[in-house]
């Protein structure tokens, strides 16, 4: 029976495509491999995932007592939260308004089979 560690970070402001496109390439990744992978990349999201995934991988170890390094990420995915509503003062009385995104991201760790 496979047991899946999970954290979740909710209502971060970040737009959900742009967190997309870094756990697109962390997913299916061994823990240590995701870290460096999110150590090194230049995009703003990489620092809120690496929080998340220790997090997810402190659950793991906390409650199952093994090493983090048989940790694979399994499921990696960002949902769009709710929008903050604003407004930018245009010409002539004018509004135009601006959306501004959040996500909340999820990342799902399990234990890698040695018998494979």
């Amino acid at each position: 029976m496979n047991h899946q560690y999970s954290a979740t970070s909710k209502y971060i402001r970040l737009s959900p495509h742009k967190v997309r496109r870094v756990l697109s390439q962390i997913r299916g990744k061994s823990y240590s491999e995701a870290l460096m992978i999110l150590t090194f990349m230049p995009y703003k999201p990489c620092l809120t995932i690496k929080k998340i995934l220790q997090s997810a991988a402190h659950n793991a170890t906390n409650n199952n007592q093994k090493n983090r390094k048989q940790l694979i990420i399994n499921e990696a995915f960002a949902n769009s939260g709710p929008k903050l509503k604003r407004f930018q003062p245009r010409a002539q009385g004018r509004a135009f308004k601006i959306q501004k995104p959040t996500c909340h991201i999820t990342l799902r760790l399990m234990f890698q089979n040695k018998s494979i």
